[in-house]
C-alpha cells in the first residue's frame, strides 16, 4: 500500500507519496499560509488531492507543530498560534473523507530518523529539534513513546533560568526563549545592535561579542540536553531544525552537554540528522 506523508512547517507545507519499499513517487512543497487556520486547511487538502491523483489505497499522515489533546481533541501546544485550539484532525478528516494519522512534528521527527536515518541502529532515541521552535521526540524500539497526555519529550518548555524570558505558552525561563532561532537572533541584536539572520552571525566569528555570544548559547543548550539525559538516558540523542546545522554543536556543544550530567560515564553520541528537512514527512508518511 501507498504510503503518503504531510510536513505541516512554519513557512513550507511538504507532502511526499511513499510506495511499499519506501521509494519517493511523488513530492511536492506549497508555501504555508500565515496565520490563517481555515487556509492550511485548504492547502493541505489541496497537497493530498495532488498527491493521491488516481492513487485508490493508501495510509496518510500528518505531522504538526503541536499535540492533540487527550481531553478535547483539539490542537494544543502550536507555536503555529492559529492552530491552537482548532480540531484540524476532524476537520481533515471531513474535508478529505479520509482517516488521518496525526502525530507531532518532533514525534515525526524522532521515528523518521529512529527508522531511515542516523539513529537506526540505536534502541532508545531522543530526537531534538531546534529551529524556529524547540520541540523533542521520542523512539523506544521503534514506536513512539507519546506519555500519559500526549506531551512526552517537550524539553523546549522545560524551565531552563526561572524568572527568565517570558513565552508564549504563558511560563517564563523556557529552554525555547533562549536556544531558539529567533531568541538567539534576538539575543544577538541585543547585544551588538546587528539585525542578523542566524546562519550570518554564525558567519560574523570575527565580531568581538561573537564568543560571549557563543559561550552563553553554549551553556543554555549544554544545560538543557544534560537534563534530558539525566531524566531519560537515551541511546542518543540526534539534532534537527535549523541550529543543527551548526557544526560546533557537535564539539563544543557535546562537551558541554557531557560536563553536566549526573554521572561518572558520559557518552550519549549527539548526532546530526541524515534526512535534514525532509525528516518530517518521511516521519509522518511512516505513520502506523
Amino acid at each position: 500500500m501507498y504510503k503518503l506523508g504531510i510536513d505541516l512547517g512554519g513557512t513550507k507545507t511538504e507532502g511526499i507519496l511513499l510506495d511499499d519499499s519506501l521509494d519517493i513517487v511523488k513530492r511536492k512543497r506549497l508555501s504555508t499560509p500565515k496565520n490563517n487556520y481555515q487556509e492550511i486547511i485548504n492547502t493541505i487538502s489541496d497537497l493530498v488531492r495532488d498527491l493521491s491523483m488516481n492513487i485508490k489505497d493508501f495510509t496518510l499522515g500528518i505531522c504538526t507543530p503541536g499535540t492533540i489533546s487527550k481531553k478535547t481533541g483539539l490542537l494544543k501546544n502550536s507555536n503555529t498560534q492559529c492552530l491552537i485550539g482548532k480540531p484540524l484532525k476532524e476537520d481533515l478528516e471531513k474535508n478529505l473523507d479520509k482517516k488521518i494519522l496525526m502525530e507531532n512534528d518532533a514525534n515525526c521527527f524522532a521515528i523518521s530518523e529512529a527508522t531511515m536515518g542516523i539513529a537506526k541502529n540505536y534502541s532508545f532515541v531522543f530526537g531534538a529539534i531546534i529551529g524556529t521552535g524547540v520541540g523533542g521526540g521520542i523512539v523506544i524500539d521503534g514506536k513512539i513513546h507519546h506519555g500519559r497526555t500526549n506531551i512526552a519529550g517537550e524539553w523546549g518548555h522545560h524551565t531552563l533560568h526561572q524568572n527568565g524570558r517570558e513565552c508564549y505558552c504563558g511560563k517564563k525561563g523556557c529552554v525555547e526563549t533562549y536556544i531558539s532561532g529567533p531568541a538567539l537572533e534576538q539575543q544577538w541584536k541585543e547585544m551588538t545592535n546587528n539585525n542578523q539572520s542566524l546562519p550570518d552571525i554564525i558567519r560574523d566569528f570575527e565580531n568581538p561579542k561573537f564568543n560571549e555570544w557563543r559561550k552563553e548559547f553554549l551553556e543554555n543548550f549544554g544545560i538543557s540536553l544534560a537534563n534530558v539525559i539525566d531524566i531519560l538516558d537515551p541511546d542518543v540523542i540526534v539534532l534537527g531544525g535549523g541550529l543543527s546545522n551548526i557544526e560546533f554543536l557537535y564539539s563544543e556543544g557535546t562537551k558541554s552537554i557531557h560536563e553536566k550530567v549526573f554521572s561518572d560515564l558520559v557518552d550519549t553520541p549527539i548526532l546530526k540528522n541524515s534526512l535534514g528537512d525532509s525528516a518530517g514527512v518521511f516521519g509522518a508518511a511512516l505513520l502506523n
